[in-house]
């Protein structure tokens, strides 16, 4: 199509075929004559009258071509605005993040959610629904860093000889191979029984002072039968170190319940598995059976002494500060002096000391107990404390051993009505129990591979944002006042923040320290046939080999040599209890760490005003420098937000806050309750908040400071991204990450957790939140819009 003349060139084209020629008959008026119309150009031989053109059809046909070249000009201008539009939006508005990092999320989100139900009647099962077993997103998470670790124990020739990594290594490496401790059996845990003084039911018994045995316990194996006793700051000003004496650790729930026939299974199935345990020992089945039988009366009555925390908390007696000379008129039983002096070697103790007990009548009433018990059964308390050693040593014995106490967990479960632990394989206990015994070397290696500069620096600015937008949102808050409220800001911007690792962990030469108390790790000697000459055989402590036997491998021997897997376990006991003194001895110029450095739970120590986030918890699938912010905000920005508002716990408890509106808090509060109690649980009842309403309101306030912050992100930066082929979005997935941390089965809960169920933690707070119902567009009435809403933050 050849384009339209411009007006300009009309005369010229008419002049170039012969038409009409400006100097014919115009009037005085400018316009054309009308005389004969106007001919056809090529018709030349006609008057000259007759070839004159029309005064009007020209202009028409002018008006015509202008009005055409007008329509034509801003049909080209609207196209090409909208095609600029178009390009501003597709180059402005999010993309799909195609990193390999987003495909693994979106991955999890698909496997773990539900689309067919609908986001605003159960945003829960929306993300959630198809999530089972370790897809827990904190489970599976925390699992993942122990596959990291696995991975770095495993890895070869990647440590310093004669380090402390070569130790952690080669200690991983013994808790692996499973065909040495089979070998061993049940022999290393009787000697540990012979150092103890034996014990009746195998016949050989020497009786001893019960306070030796107990020192023993204590000092060299960790196990405290009647109480514990650990190292911890004071819970009030000036937090120093202190000694705190404290209930014990059962096990078992041997205490009366209200349905008489479940307490007495519970009784003969934990009857079954000390009979197991003695008999394993070689001891003889009918002592076995009575002195289990009496370990099981004294069980049951220390814990009808127990008091529970709430009714403790209620009186005032959550701790009390007493001398050890003081304990000792109060409950005599125990030589409390040498036991702790043992204990917590070298730290020096006298008698003035200051201990910090948690509940001195359980304390008091176990004393008597012991007394009881020391007069008429001093044999028995002894088959007691053993029988107690061998329950907590099970992880390092042998199957025999390990399978009895699965086989107690499950049938107590059963009758619990608790859902079943799954079965666990060997190398997450071992990687467990390295880590815990040799914390400082991996934390160095963890760091080192998990949490990059890059990382920490893109997590410190997630951070800014959350705490940021918690400063601007306490200006709005109606309940408090103007001195509460400048308080409380000054107490975010002080708050000091470790992210990663402890400052130590960071340290190359503590990942090499040497651990020169931990003795050696179970070893073995490759041996020629010219040297020795006997079958290929795994031999352990006191084994000898015998000579005159060939060999069924023409090369090398394997043996066994140095102590068993039990003693090097010990051994690491007795170190790791030695460094945990030596640290609370020393002036510590920096927070101490209550978390592994791959660990998943943050917290805020009140003593230190410090919050703590994990390089395990700044993980996939809920922080990553290359996911779509929303992700990050909606995941790790509302973790980050819920820990900075315990902060201020204390205001939210009766009397916390005397200056501020207290009718107005006390409304939100309640408010607040009401809101979770008429939430439904998945099988129809409802759930009483009152245990769990500050940390309620830490995910009501922590979901509305991080959409806060990840707004502003929005409206101050491009360049947003979402996931591929999810069909959300930045918003949407902001509350879909949010979710996807609380994802897990809803019968998995402790009695004693202190957060809501996960389907409250998920529909509390986003109900609570207008902007979800606006952009779900949910229908007013719906469970994720109700017509009321609760504002405390």
């Amino acid at each position: 199509m050849h384009p339209l003349p411009e007006p300009a060139s009309l005369p010229s084209l008419l002049l170039s075929s012969g038409g009409w020629r400006p100097e014919w008959g115009r009037t005085r008026a400018g316009g054309m004559s009308r005389a004969g119309g106007m001919r056809p150009p090529w018709n030349q031989e006609r008057a000259p009258e007759e070839r004159l053109p029309s005064a009007t059809e020209p202009g028409r046909q002018w008006s015509m071509v202008r009005r055409m070249l007008t329509a034509g000009l801003l049909f080209s201008l609207l196209l090409g605005f909208s095609l600029l539009l178009v390009y501003i939006f597709r180059s402005c508005g999010p993309g799909p993040c195609m990193t390999p990092v987003c495909w693994d999320l979106l991955a999890r989100y698909l496997a773990s959610g539900n689309t067919s139900v609908a986001p605003c009647t159960d945003f829960f099962n929306f993300a959630c629904g198809q999530a089972k077993g370790t897809d827990y997103s904190f489970q599976a998470l925390a699992e993942e860093n122990k596959k990291r670790l696995r991975r770095i124990l495993e890895a070869p020739g990647s440590w310093h000889l004669g380090s402390g990594e070569e130790k952690a290594f080669q200690f991983y490496s013994s808790c692996m191979d499973t065909d040495a401790i089979e070998a061993a059996g049940a022999a290393p845990l009787r000697q540990v029984i012979e150092e103890l003084g034996g014990w009746r039911i195998s016949g050989n018994w020497t009786s001893l002072d019960f306070n030796r045995t107990l020192r023993l316990l204590m000092s060299q194996y960790g196990y405290f039968p009647f109480f514990r006793a650990y190292l911890r700051p004071r819970p009030t000003p000036p937090y120093t170190p202190v000694i705190q004496i404290d209930q014990p650790e059962f096990d078992v729930p041997l205490k009366q319940e209200k349905e008489q026939k479940i307490y007495a299974q519970i009784v003969r199935e934990y009857l079954t598995y000390l009979n197991q345990l003695g008999t394993l020992l070689g001891g003889e089945p009918n002592k076995v059976q009575e002195h289990a039988f009496l370990s099981i009366s004294i069980t049951s009555q220390l814990f009808q002494f127990l008091r529970p925390l709430e009714q403790r908390r209620a009186q005032g007696k959550l701790f009390q500060m007493v001398t050890i000379d003081q304990l000792q008129e109060m409950a005599p039983a125990i030589d409390w002096l040498s036991c702790l002096q043992a204990t917590f070697t070298p730290m020096p103790l006298s008698p003035s000391q200051l201990l910090l007990v948690h509940d001195l009548e359980y304390l008091k009433n176990m004393s008597q107990l012991v007394e009881e018990q020391l007069s008429i059964h001093r044999d028995f308390l002894q088959s007691h404390m053993i029988l107690g050693l061998v329950r907590t040593l099970s992880p390092a014995l042998d199957s025999k051993f390990q399978e009895a106490r699965r086989s107690l967990i499950q049938k107590l479960g059963e009758l619990t009505e608790r859902p079943p632990m799954p079965a666990r394989p060997r190398w997450m206990k071992c990687v467990e129990e390295t880590g815990t015994f040799f914390e400082p070397t991996l934390a160095t290696l963890f760091v080192r591979e998990a949490f990059s500069p890059s990382t920490q620096s893109a997590a410190m600015e997630l951070f800014t944002a959350i705490k940021n937008a918690l400063v601007s949102r306490l200006r709005r808050i109606p309940w408090m006042d103007e001195k509460t409220r400048k308080e409380a800001q000054n107490r975010v911007t002080q708050l000091q923040v470790k992210m990663g690792a402890p400052e130590w962990a960071l340290k190359p030469s503590l990942a090499r320290q040497e651990y020169n108390d931990v003795g050696p790790c179970p070893c073995q000697l490759l041996i020629s046939p010219q040297l020795l000459l006997s079958p290929l055989t795994r031999l352990s402590g006191r084994q000898s080999v015998h000579p005159g036997r060939s060999l069924t491998n023409p090369f090398l021997a394997l043996i066994q040599l140095g102590p068993s897997y039990l003693q090097s376990f010990l051994s690491c006991v007795r170190s790791l209890r030695a460094r945990i003194v030596q640290s609370f001895l020393q002036s510590f110029p920096y927070h101490r760490w209550q978390v592994s450095p791959w660990g998943v739970n943050a917290y805020y120590s009140i003593p230190d005003h410090v919050v703590v986030f994990p390089a395990g918890l700044l993980q996939p699938p809920f922080f990553h420098p290359g996911y779509p912010r929303a992700v990050n905000f909606g995941a790790a920005g509302s973790i980050m937000a819920h820990e900075l508002l315990h902060i201020f716990y204390q205001l939210l408890l009766p009397g916390g806050c005397p200056a501020c509106d207290t009718r107005a808090l006390q409304g939100a509060l309640l408010c607040l309750k009401h809101h979770y109690e008429t939430i439904p649980l998945p099988n129809g009842t409802f759930f009483n908040g009152s245990r769990t309403f500050l940390e309620n309101a830490a995910d009501i306030g922590g979901l509305a400071i991080a959409l806060q912050a990840y707004s502003k992100r929005l409206l101050w930066h491009r360049g947003e991204t979402i996931l591929p082929n999810l069909d959300l979005s930045p918003q949407q997935l902001f509350f879909r990450s949010y979710a996807q941390v609380m994802c897990r089965e809803p019968g998995t809960q402790e009695p004693q957790d202190p957060h809501s169920p996960p389907t409250l933690r998920v529909h509390g707070p986003l109900s609570n939140t207008p902007a979800f119902a606006r952009y779900f567009h949910c229908p007013h009435g719906a469970l994720m819009n109700p017509s009321s809403r609760c504002q405390l933050w």
